[in-house]
């Protein structure tokens, strides 16, 4: 791990519509370890971005960086802009929601000088130039667990997640395999399911103590989208459970519709499936293997603290800015 401070400068970190999700604090709060890890903890603050135009007057960043939804009309970027050109600073933002607001990438349109999205696939349907594809990620502070091989793990399977359709699909056709297993699948929207399935909420550190708990966690990819009627467009980049889970130790098997989790893990890190004979033979061959859960587990944990914590992402974000001529060196 690079050296804390390492890069010179000051960031701002702008976010925080009104209706900010729990998640997205979740993520604002991991993107600012990221910027800490690489300027230092004192030369990244973060602001509302009802109050950013005021703190880019007074803290004179180098960098003005936006993260999380566009979408919400409360949440205007123009003022932030204006700010930060006066005073020569580059303007980033980062759509952590893609490609679920998709439609509404023109709230950010030409304001900012660079824009980093998410999702691989959806980073190409902006109408702007300077768009690049940067994945979310785990941050050390907040996810990384070591593993404790001496922790029963009394959960077959686990998921914890909002039971959005599509993810009630791929379990419906899972059951005649869960109904065989000690299973929780948790999260607003399950409960009707019976047996083993809750409507519970869990907190970050409830839900790692639950992932320590298990053998197997699942990995559902997310369908509801707000404004994505235009193109439809469908999710490639794995989500950041996915980053997170790994860093906690978890041994996560992948449901997978393309092939873009292999950018990211081997199958021996994190093992996949489409459907349900797939899914079986994956719970024979680590439900019983106590060992072989163990190694895959450190080896995604392994690989997730060496190539994707959100420093890696915003060491290559500002490759990406310097390379370009957006920030300078």
């Amino acid at each position: 791990m690079a050296k804390t401070g390492e890069y010179s400068g000051r960031v701002l970190i702008c976010s925080g519509g009104r209706f900010e999700s729990q998640a997205n604090v979740q993520i604002r709060e991991s993107i600012m370890a990221g910027w800490a890890e690489c300027f230092g903890e004192e030369n990244v603050t973060a602001a509302n971005i009802s109050g950013a135009a005021a703190a880019i007057r007074f803290l004179k960043p180098t960098v003005v960086f936006g993260i999380g939804s566009y979408l919400p009309e409360s949440t205007y970027f123009g003022e932030i802009n204006r700010e930060a050109k006066k005073i020569g600073a580059a303007t980033v933002f980062w759509a952590t929601e893609d490609p679920y607001e998709q439609d509404a990438n023109y709230r950010i349109g030409q304001d900012f000088d660079a824009v980093f999205s998410c999702e691989r696939w959806g980073s190409n349907f902006y109408t702007r130039d300077n768009v690049w594809h940067l994945p979310l990620a785990a941050c050390p502070k907040l996810h990384y667990r070591p593993i404790d091989e001496t922790v029963e793990r009394n959960i077959d399977v686990l998921f914890c997640g909002v039971a959005f359709t599509n993810r009630k699909d791929i379990v419906r056709g899972l059951l005649p395999t869960l109904r065989n297993l000690n299973i929780k699948i948790i999260g607003p929207g399950w409960g009707e399911l019976g047996i083993g399935f809750s409507d519970a909420r869990l907190e970050k550190e409830q839900l790692v103590q639950f992932y320590q708990r298990s053998k197997l966690v699942l990995n559902l990819g997310r369908s509801l989208s707000f404004e994505n009627k235009r193109f439809l467009i469908s999710p490639s980049t794995p989500g950041p459970r996915t980053y997170e889970a790994a860093a906690a130790g978890a041994l996560q098997v992948f449901h997978e519709d393309t092939y873009e989790i292999r950018r990211y893990y081997t199958k021996e890190e994190i093992p996949s499936f489409s459907n349900r004979k797939q899914f079986e033979e994956l719970v024979d061959r680590y439900i019983d293997n106590g060992d072989l859960r163990i190694e895959t587990a450190k080896k995604a944990q392994a690989r997730t603290m060496a190539d994707h914590t959100y420093g890696h992402r915003i060491r290559q974000a500002l490759g990406i800015l310097k390379e370009n001529g957006i920030l300078n060196s």
